[in-house]
């Protein structure tokens, strides 16, 4: 049996090696889901013949299924354990991605989003429990998130690509279900071998008492939440707009602003391989204020010089300093809250703070239907903010007792 007990002896070490691998895998797919939609949102709106408010209902969409993630996670898991909760994940995400690559029409396309949107939840919450459990947890959760974000690097370029060869725009959710099979059949194999969970450690939680509603009765873990929701929300909305915004807004050249955007989360990639070791000489606390500060610099950037020259190089600051700040929250976590509610609290936060990466772009468009595309800017700027606040508020808590 494997177990995520961070005193994991030595010799159990090399069984991690493909459940790290397959979880690497499976958050590329999420990644490059992320980052392909804002190139193929302007297609997808000009195939059902929609305004910006009227497909950003695809953002609310997946917003209700984070939602019901967030809530429903630590049931799942209680019921399924911890491996069947990913396998369930996996498996609503690939039916999800089918049912949007059908075209359906677009009141069918919406309840379609909102099971994607549950699926990609329930695994972005397994995994980071899973990795956060690991041993080395705080260089492995940047690694993890590193490849994320190499996943949404690839994405728009990926989505790019086919589009630039006249393909629709829903082959890229093939791609992704195909991906998907491939994670699941992955994951079916692996935990049928190695389980990820024993059997008495659940059993031993449940005698101390429902550990989801513990952690949510903590106040740092809504602090914590709400932080990650302003910083998703922020993460993605400048992904998914910022095509449209530099092509529509601004004039930019299809193709050529495509290789921009890919750019922004080249950044976030490298922002957290190269800050990761930064985090460890200087203190998570720092780290994220300066990151902090320097999102508000490259939006200022892009905003007030209007040149796409400066807008890519704008873009790769952002995401440069927002790459570390999700994984270094999550390890951050783990010295406020007790261990043994760890896996509910980071479940409750990546599933709430996830909702961010659907709530805050659908928003957007709606301010950009009725103002205009230009809102992009000062509107992710207005979220920045939000999220200083809320991180100096969880700097004041003290460590939690269960």
């Amino acid at each position: 049996m494997i177990s995520t007990d961070k005193t994991t002896p030595k010799s159990t070490a090399p069984s991690f090696v493909i459940h790290i691998a397959i979880a690497f895998f499976a958050v590329l797919i999420i990644g490059a889901n992320d980052g392909a939609f804002g190139v193929i949102l302007p297609h997808v709106r000009s195939h059902y013949t929609l305004n910006n408010s009227v497909v950003s209902l695809l953002f609310l969409f997946s917003t209700l299924g984070y939602l019901c993630a967030a809530f429903s996670n630590g049931l799942s898991v209680e019921k399924l354990g911890k491996g069947g909760a990913l396998l369930c994940g996996a498996t609503i995400f690939v039916i999800g991605a089918t049912f949007v690559s059908l075209q359906l029409p677009f009141f069918l396309l919406l309840p379609s989003m909102l099971l994607l949107g549950f699926g990609i939840a329930m695994l972005d919450a397994g995994l980071n429990t899973f990795i956060a459990g690991l041993p080395k947890s705080a260089a492995l959760l940047n690694y993890f998130h590193a490849f994320y974000g190499i996943g949404a690097w690839l994405g728009p370029l990926a989505a790019t690509g086919l589009l630039a060869f006249d393909w629709n725009w829903n082959v890229i959710y093939m791609l992704w279900a195909a991906l998907g099979l491939v994670t699941l059949i992955s994951l079916g194999i692996i935990l049928k071998r190695h389980p990820i969970t024993r059997p008495d450690e659940d059993t031993a939680e449940e005698k101390q008492g429902n550990v989801l509603f513990l952690a949510l009765k903590m106040k740092v873990s809504w602090i914590g939440a709400i932080f990650l929701l302003f910083y998703v929300g922020a993460e993605v909305t400048l992904g998914s707009w910022s095509y449209s915004f530099l092509t529509e807004e601004r004039h930019g050249d299809a193709v050529l602003m495509g290789t921009v955007v890919s750019g922004y989360w080249l950044g976030l990639t490298l922002g957290r391989l190269i800050l990761a070791q930064f985090t460890q000489m200087i203190g998570a606390k720092r780290i994220i204020l300066l990151c902090l500060v320097g999102v508000i610099g490259g939006l200022l950037l892009i905003w007030l010089t209007p040149n796409n020259i400066i807008a890519a190089i704008g873009l790769f600051i952002t995401g440069f300093s927002l790459g570390p700040i999700f994984p270094t929250t999550i390890s951050v976590m783990s010295e406020l809250v007790p261990s043994r509610l760890l896996a509910s609290v980071i479940g409750f936060l990546a599933s709430l703070g996830s909702m961010g990466a659907a709530l805050f772009p659908w928003i957007t468009g709606n301010l950009a239907q009725f103002i205009g595309l230009w809102i992009l800017l000062p509107f992710t700027l207005v979220l920045s903010i939000l999220m200083i606040g809320t991180w100096l508020l969880l700097q004041t808590q003290p460590r939690q007792t269960a």
